[in-house]
């Protein structure tokens, strides 16, 4: 959500940040319908001054016995309750539609966001790992022959349907101790709040963080009016939603591993072989809650917890900067980590942070009160996948895939495996 204010000071600026993400001038149709509510609150406030004022001499000529003074008064009382009624009720009308409006617009890009179109004018801004070098042909996750038995989407599709998948036996132990490392890892050394939250939310708190007005098609909705998450941002970010807090509680880390559900509107024909895009997935989500002159530090600090997972676990990745044509609705900047898939030979996305300012903020009515005094101001909110972690059990499955079928476990995941180190192309963990 914006600030009605900084748009009514400065709409050039707001609609060239706009144009940035390929959106055309929006200021006009905002002031015009921002002046129109203004002048209706003027308005109502005029009548209202004036009913107040007509109602105080009614008593006097009533008491003095001018009945026709009584009776001017009287019809100018009723006259201008009916006006101020009216105007109140415009104003609130007109309220509704501006912010209707200024909630479907998304978020000013940071000034060092890259400008561009789309995801093929991102900007590589860090590399780790180098790809193994495989005297054999790489096999995609759901082919090898130690996962194949453990990974079945035929059962899922029984049950479920499409983009669904049934994990049992070893590879359901890998995929879960991988959440265990990666929670650990960001409680132990990163600082991070373990915390534990519903994934059924009010709808206002999908409002909150951005998923609606705009985005309601890519999530689920039960018939009680409950929203399944789409990912644990939703929860974790609006636990300030409605606060003051105090500026010395700032920063607020968090952590959760979570079910996440999503429809994948639009991605019909994308990524339909094995477990890349499915419909429930778990993440371990990371947000932050910050004061606003640290935020971008702390999209720096937030990007290098969910590397150190993918380095922990000698997987190569990079990390790029989304453009201002593929950034999300209520992202400023955004750095998305891609890890290698040697059965893909590409990169693909395992982790987005993102920062948003006070985006998130207005719309939750998030504020801070100052330690050394003064008006409360909005918080800033940050979120990122630390990680991902069906995609991080394909990478894990793919990078350390063997000639003979079987699959070496990366080191840093052994102690979360009671010491086993390999999948074997029977589907066993020794």
């Amino acid at each position: 959500m914006h600030d009605i204010r900084a748009i009514r000071e400065n709409p050039a600026a707001f609609d060239a940040a706009l144009s940035r993400r390929g959106m055309p001038s929006q200021s006009p149709a905002i002031l015009a319908m921002d002046e129109e509510r203004r002048a209706a609150i003027h308005a109502a406030e005029t009548a209202q001054a004036e009913q107040n004022k007509a109602s105080k001499e009614v008593g006097k000529a009533k008491a003095s016995g001018d009945e026709a003074e009584f009776e001017r008064l009287r019809a100018l009382v009723g006259e201008k309750k009916a006006e101020v009624a009216e105007m109140q009720t415009r104003a609130k009308e007109l309220d509704a539609q501006l912010t209707e409006l200024l909630m479907g617009l998304p978020n000013l890009p940071f000034d060092d966001t890259p400008d561009g179109a789309d995801e093929a004018d991102n900007v590589e801004i860090h590399r780790w790992g180098t790809p193994a070098t495989l005297d054999f042909t790489p096999k995609e996750h759901y082919e090898l022959p130690g996962v194949i038995k453990g990974m079945d989407f035929e059962t899922a599709a029984k049950l479920s349907g499409a983009r669904f998948v049934v994990l049992s036996g070893a590879v359901a132990r890998i995929h879960r101790a991988l959440a265990q490392f990666m929670l650990d890892t960001h409680v132990e050394e990163n600082g991070l709040t373990e915390t534990w939250t519903p994934v059924l939310v009010r709808e206002e708190m999908m409002y909150g963080t951005g998923q609606l007005p705009k985005f309601g098609d890519d999530s689920y909705q039960t018939r009680e009016g409950w929203w399944l998450v789409p990912t644990a941002e939703v929860t974790l970010t609006n636990i300030v939603n409605g606060l003051t807090v105090d500026e010395d509680t700032l920063p607020r880390r968090y952590v959760a591993h979570t079910q996440c559900f999503r429809s994948e509107a639009g991605s019909a024909g994308r990524d339909t072989a094995g477990m890349l895009r499915q419909h429930q997935f778990e993440k371990v989500e990371m947000v932050s809650i910050t004061h606003p002159d640290n935020s971008r530090d702390e999209l720096d600090r937030m990007t290098g917890c969910a590397q150190c997972i993918l380095e922990k676990l000698v997987l190569p990745y990079r990390t790029v900067a989304l453009c201002t044509g593929d950034i999300g609705f209520g992202a400023r900047r955004t750095h998305d980590l891609e890890v290698w898939l040697p059965g893909q030979n590409t990169y693909r996305e395992i982790s987005s942070v993102s920062v948003c300012g006070d985006f998130q903020a207005r719309r939750m009515n998030a504020r801070f009160k100052p330690t050394a005094g003064g008006k409360p101001d909005f918080v800033h909110t940050l979120n990122g996948s630390g990680l991902a972690v069906g995609r991080c059990l394909i990478a894990v499955l793919e990078n350390g895939q063997q000639a003979d079928g079987s699959v070496r476990l990366p080191e840093a995941l052994h102690p979360w495996l009671g010491g086993r180190t390999t999948l074997t192309a029977n589907g066993d963990l020794v």
